[in-house]
């Protein structure tokens, strides 16, 4: 076999420097969706002040800040490192640049945790409250999931009721936040292989409980406390295992409560409003109330009052994670991502938006004073001066769902009566989704009953496939909105990449036409396209429609969703993690959610790309760790770079690197007879 010989792709170094990253920064359409196009300019002759407009505003942003020696953790600050040596190269405390880059670092690996985790935990009560008969609107939709992760995490599942069962699935899920013992989390420990549990206790990074690991990295970041970058880095590595904990159990209840996803087709862009329609948006990423406002919109009390309202029936679309969520489950359209937000309230089209949490712009109060739209908060913990607030109760969550819908029917009638004018892009695009990993097993299982897996590992043993990527969230104005999305799927298509994906990414995706049929045939390359169909000639009987180009697993949290599937190719080859072509990319990475998800993925084994950098670059120490030294201890690293050719050539090599190495040792341990090298 001939010696991997391509390294030139294998080094850390962007291929553009910071000073020039960032291009034509006074454009405000920064944007390749032409219905985001076409509202900006309906909002410019408003003078309805967009995210785009303050993005343009903010520039030049502070080059202290956006490279992390920024640091504002006390008040006597703040300090920035101005100079390499002498009394400006430290904080007042004496704290030095790496010190201050690694401090804020793990805060935003601790914030994203609270972020997931957090969902999760609410998603917990409300099992548990199920369960005990306290929430009478929710119940186990998916009693097979439910015996399948209790088992996983170690409960006996005999002679329990469903009840009995989902309760202390629940219990097990609450204690993950706040036991007091030294055992691992249950629900992260349950779902890795033995190597890559071997090696996090190795370096001591496994998490404990979710809370305990969020307020170490608190208490250790604050003023006198932890000065060692790697030390704190370690413990910020801690808190990012805590995310992936709180994510497993935020998908696996999900699917508990609301059903397990299967393919399902929809639509995705601004075209899928109706103007005679009653149009309620759902945006955030919490299912709790967006699902049940599903359910409560086709009871036949609600539908009445739509139409003696003169609605012609009622149009739910979702943004951001909720979205996803419901597109998931009951094919509720995508209205737009992220980045998009204010804009469909421009439309003059939506009634009310209802919002959960998490990437809900404040400026959306601003847009919708402009129009008739009712913006609406449902969360305590997020409130928005100005908007209404509807406490949603879990007790009486049908109740809750229906009082949005009626001020929705209600701002409708008003939006008829006034005939202001609406304006809808009409640009839509169909799309497939619902690919949870069962799904995916499902699929797979056609061709191969026994081990579906090998379905896959084999495509990619045999050179069909060059391997697996994992697209992950996010808009970021730093970049083009949605250029560097839709432009990493195309190249990593044409290279035989197989495609799976969450968050705003697959939303992208999905406005562009990339989760169809029609994208395989135009940029899948020759191998891609050849298992695509051979997955749907085996499935074509159970299938809504032929397979698309990119598989859309879910919202952010269910990233778990593609660890449970890198965990489970591992397996099959017999090997760790970090020997399988698998590789990650966020093109658009934007929050301390995406540095969170990012570090645990380079945990698990996986080189990350990310395309708009996080603040590291003010401390080469730091900068070395995450993406170089990451490798050499993991098997993973970050590849931080904006240019959509780079970054997928850098994808490709690592993928390319990965199955090289991995014939090798398979060559090896079959000339010599000996057992196939298992770690990387």
């Amino acid at each position: 076999m001939p010696r991997f010989s391509d390294t030139s792709l294998q080094n850390s170094k962007p291929s553009v420097a910071r000073k020039d990253r960032i291009k034509d920064a006074k454009n405000v359409k920064r944007t390749i969706d032409p219905a985001i196009l076409e509202m900006l300019d309906v909002a410019k002759e408003k003078n309805i002040i967009t995210t785009f407009d303050r993005w343009v505003a903010q520039q030049p942003q502070c080059a202290f800040g956006s490279t992390g020696i920024c640091c504002r953790i006390c008040f006597q600050g703040p300090c920035r490192i101005k100079a390499e040596e002498g009394p400006g190269s430290m904080g007042i405390c004496g704290a030095k640049d790496y010190t201050i880059v690694a401090r804020n670092a793990i805060r935003m690996m601790a914030g994203g945790a609270s972020a997931h985790s957090d969902h999760g935990r609410h998603i917990a009560h409300v099992l548990h409250a199920a369960a005990e008969g306290h929430a009478p609107d929710y119940k186990v939709t998916d009693p097979d999931k439910l015996q399948r992760v209790a088992k996983r995490i170690g409960l006996s599942v005999d002679g329990k009721s469903v009840n009995e069962l989902a309760k202390e699935v629940a219990e097990v899920a609450l204690e993950d936040f706040g036991k007091q013992d030294d055992s691992p989390t249950t629900f992260l420990w349950s779902s890795a292989i033995e190597a890559r549990k071997q090696k996090w206790m190795e370096i001591d990074v496994v998490p404990t409980a979710i809370d305990r690991a969020v307020v170490e990295v608190m208490h250790r970041t604050h003023i006198g406390v932890d000065a060692d970058p790697v030390n704190l880095i370690f413990g910020g590595l801690k808190a990012a295992l805590a995310d992936q904990t709180g994510m497993q159990l935020a998908t696996d209840l999900s699917d508990i409560l609301f059903g397990t996803p299967k393919p399902v087709l929809s639509e995705a862009n601004m075209g899928v409003l109706d103007a005679d329609k009653v149009n309620i948006i759902v945006h955030g990423h919490n299912p709790l109330l967006s699902q049940m406002v599903v359910y409560a919109s086709k009871e036949q009390d609600i539908l009445d009052e739509v139409k003696a309202a003169g609605g012609k029936g009622i149009v739910i679309a979702g943004i951001c994670c909720t979205g996803n969520e419901v597109l998931m489950r009951s094919g509720i359209p995508i209205a737009n991502n992220y980045m998009g937000a204010e804009l469909v309230i421009a439309t003059g089209a939506v009634d009310v938006m209802v919002v959960d949490v998490q990437c809900i712009m404040p400026g959306l109060r601003n847009a919708a004073e402009c129009f008739n739209t009712k913006l609406v908060t449902t969360m305590p913990i997020s409130k928005i001066p100005g908007s209404y607030h509807f406490a949603f109760d879990d007790t009486r969550a049908m109740e809750s769902a229906k009082a949005v819908i009626r001020l929705a029917i209600e701002t409708f009638k008003v939006r008829k009566a006034s005939g202001a004018p609406v304006q809808i892009p009409q640009y839509k695009s169909k799309t497939m989704a619902g690919f949870s990993l069962e799904a995916m097993m499902d699929l797979f299982a056609a061709i191969n009953p026994e081990k579906p897996i090998k379905v896959l590992t084999d495509a990619i043993e045999s050179g069909e496939l060059a391997g697996v990527c994992l697209l992950a969230g996010c808009n970021n104005l730093a970049v083009v909105h949605d250029q560097l999305h839709t432009e990493v799927i195309k190249g990593l298509a044409a290279k035989n990449v197989f495609l799976v994906g969450t968050g705003c990414v697959m939303q992208a995706a999905a406005k562009f036409g990339m989760l169809t049929y029609d994208a395989v045939e135009q940029y899948a390359g020759p191998g891609l396209k050849a298992f695509i169909d051979r997955l749907y000639e085996a499935n074509k009987d159970k299938l809504p429609g032929k397979l698309p180009l990119a598989f859309h697993m879910g919202s952010c949290v269910d990233n778990s969703r593609a660890a449970n599937m890198w965990m489970a190719m591992a397996e099959e080859m017999g090997v760790d993690v970090p020997k399988v072509p698998f590789v990650a990319s966020a093109p658009e990475g934007m929050s301390e959610k995406a540095v969170s998800i990012g570090t645990w993925v380079i945990l698990n084994g996986i080189p990350t790309h990310v395309g708009p950098f996080p603040p590291l670059e003010g401390s080469s120490l730091v900068w070395s760790v995450v993406t170089c030294i990451a490798h050499d201890v993991f098997g993973g690293n970050f590849i931080f770079e904006t240019d959509a050719k780079v970054a997928v050539d850098k994808l490709v090599a690592a993928l390319d690197y990965r199955t090289w190495k991995l014939g090798i040792h398979k060559k090896v341990a079959a000339e010599y007879e000996t057992e196939l090298a298992g770690v990387f």
